[in-house]
């Protein structure tokens, strides 16, 4: 009886592996890597922020953002962000905070590398 138990535990945490992975794999996970005008960086920084924060809360679809300056190079900006699937992406690109956003920065942006990725895992704290 207990090695049957013992099994189900097991199958039913296969199950929720699965599930998640299967979530995750639909999700649009994209990278950009950006080079900022170092006399412009304040008001890149600004502008940044202010997207992130419109698209968080306004657009179901965007599931998160992260963005992040070397220590070194301060002006050298690395994004992380997960999208739910490119359906989502799609309208994100479409909205009117990420025209702004764009507009705003494009004197300001002296390179711009995309690149998307396979999400493979996550481990964070729940409160994160």
């Amino acid at each position: 009886m207990k090695q049957i138990m013992t099994f189900s535990i097991i199958l039913v945490m296969l199950g929720i592996v699965k599930s998640t992975a299967a979530q995750h794999k639909e999700h649009i996970v994209r990278i950009a890597k950006i080079e900022i005008d170092p006399v412009q960086l304040e008001q890149y920084k600004a502008a940044l922020r202010e997207q992130m924060t419109a698209a968080v809360r306004l657009e179901p679809g965007v599931l998160s953002y992260y963005a992040a300056a070397d220590k070194k190079n301060p002006s050298h900006i690395t994004i992380f962000e997960i999208y739910a699937d490119s359906a989502a992406y799609k309208l994100h690109i479409e909205t009117l905070h990420f025209k702004k956003y764009k507009n705003t920065v494009q004197h300001m942006v002296k390179s711009l590398e995309l690149t998307d990725v396979d999400l493979i895992g996550v481990a964070k704290k729940p409160e994160m």
